[in-house]
């Protein structure tokens, strides 16, 4: 079971804390949380540093305890891009006001939330009306001879939830874009509240339909910390197959898009013929085509284990229509040079995952917060940061992951692998971190004195990711934003919980 330092902090203490952790002392603003508790709130920052290379992983928790008259804390914005949007949220939902934010404009209310009203809050009670309080959102005009505005959504032509793109732009070189999200806020962390633990595994399944695997994992990490729960070797042997069982599907669908986009419908045609045999597959291992069902509090359950000779063969099949697309001139030339993301921006923005990779970036938690012993583990990256790095990281990752299932496969037997019975008491907390195939999924629990869910933070890599799009986009052409976006491929969902 992995160590937490939790230090109960004053306000004022903050910003010194943040300083060493993320200077010298490695580490990354993982996620912050609030909560309600008697006499005021309760924030949470919790902070990781990878471990490989320095013995065992660290987890550091910082707690700030506030009034409820007067709930402030000192913004850490200055030394943390990630930290200035926490807080935004924070400020948002619950009412608790970042001092001296250099940005203290609204993340998540959009014009019509009405003024003084934090769904989150325990008063908040059902909504009030809804109307234009506060004017249409801010977004910045671009001026000067030429330059002129295209929006984008918040209603898409596809199947996928709103966002709207406002497109700055001279000729077809984008100067500006501004990503505005948060369209249908749902309040899934809301819907956690009063459940018993087991009874939030559904919800955690559904936090972004195509990535039930990571969340599923990340949550039950995080509520068998809680109630010291012990998940047998096997069981988490298990779980690291379904979890590359969905980076695959996600990974494979994502090649073909990409090609799609650049007009090679036919490689795209080879690519959902192969996703479509995972999906199938998958059904078989856990009764899911999106493998829900497969993790368990304190275990999984494997109905068949994966075939290593189809797996085999699935890489095979990928491995030749990625040959196929970079041996095409046009794919190349769309895909090289185009949005790139350089390793100080992403460093500084602290995007995750492939993203992270494909600039260069070495970082992966199936490596730095291991749930379990998977052996050796090769994180492929790029350095130059465009859409053909993200393409090419994919591809070498669906390598690494059908060597890693065949390998871990050979040591086990389909059925149900049970620890310990999650029996809840409390209270208690707990985080539990899993490497899903956008990036990096956070979870924390807190269980009140019942034992059921009395908060749960969710922090998909979405949230972390969608600033660099537009970063990325800034002097590149309209006509590749579908491209671009694609190589990123970010979760609305993932993001307006």
């Amino acid at each position: 079971m992995t160590e937490r330092l939790v230090l109960d902090i004053g306000p004022g203490e903050l910003p010194g804390h943040a300083a060493r952790l993320l200077g010298d002392g490695g580490h990354r603003l993982a996620l912050v949380s609030a909560c309600e508790q008697a006499g005021g709130f309760r924030v949470v920052y919790l902070f990781t540093a990878a471990g490989f290379d320095q013995g065992p992983e660290r987890r550091t928790e910082l707690r700030v305890h506030l009034p409820v008259g007067d709930p402030v804390v000192p913004s850490l914005a200055a030394l943390s891009f990630p930290a200035g949007r926490f807080e935004r949220e924070m400020r948002d939902l619950y009412g608790i006001v970042p001092a001296d934010h250099p940005l203290p404009r609204r993340l998540v209310r959009h014009h019509h939330w009405p003024r003084g009203w934090y769904p989150m809050r325990s008063d908040a009670g059902p909504p009030p009306s809804f109307g234009d309080p506060e004017g249409p959102f801010p977004f910045v005009t671009v001026t000067g001879p030429g330059v002129y505005e295209i929006p984008v959504g918040p209603v898409h032509a596809g199947m996928i939830e709103p966002g709207h793109f406002r497109f700055s732009v001279v000729g077809e070189t984008i100067l500006k874009l501004k990503a505005r999200l948060w369209y249908v806020h749902k309040g899934v962390e809301k819907l956690f509240e009063g459940r018993a633990p087991a009874d939030g595994l559904e919800l955690a399944e559904r936090v972004s339909g195509d990535t039930s695997v990571g969340h599923a994992l990340a949550y039950c990490l995080a509520v068998e910390e809680a109630t010291g729960c012990t998940v047998p070797r096997k069981a988490q042997l298990m779980r690291a197959v379904l979890l590359e069982l969905e980076r695959l599907y996600n990974h494979v669908t994502d090649l073909g898009a990409l090609c799609n986009d650049v007009a090679h419908a036919i490689l795209n045609a080879h690519a959902q013929r192969v996703r479509e045999r995972l999906l199938r597959l998958n059904a078989g291992v856990t009764g899911h085509r999106l493998l829900r069902g497969g993790v368990i509090p304190g275990g999984a359950e494997l109905r068949v284990l994966p075939d290593p000779a189809v797996m085999s063969a699935v890489a095979a099949d990928v491995a030749e229509i990625v040959d196929l697309a970079l041996g095409h001139t046009v794919v190349l030339d769309r895909f090289a040079g185009t949005a790139e993301l350089s390793a100080e921006a992403a460093r500084d923005l602290g995007v995750l995952g492939y993203v992270a990779r494909a600039s260069g970036l070495d970082a992966d938690a199936r490596r730095d917060h291991p749930f379990a012993d998977i052996g050796p583990l090769s994180v492929v990256t790029r350095t130059s940061g465009d859409v053909l790095a993200r393409f090419q990281v994919r591809a070498e990752e669906i390598a690494v992951s059908v060597e890693l299932i065949n390998r871990l496969v050979a040591g086990l037997s389909a059925g149900v692998q049970l620890g310990d019975r999650v029996t809840a008491g409390g209270p208690a907390s707990g985080v539990g971190i899993a490497e899903g195939w956008r990036g990096t999924i956070v979870h924390r629990v807190e269980l009140a004195g019942d034992g059921t869910l009395s908060r749960v933070k969710i922090v998909d890599p979405s949230f972390f990711n969608w600033p660099a799009l537009p970063v990325a986009l800034s002097g590149a052409i309209v006509p590749d934003f579908p491209l671009v976006n694609k190589s990123f491929n970010l979760s609305y969902a993932g993001n307006d919980l």
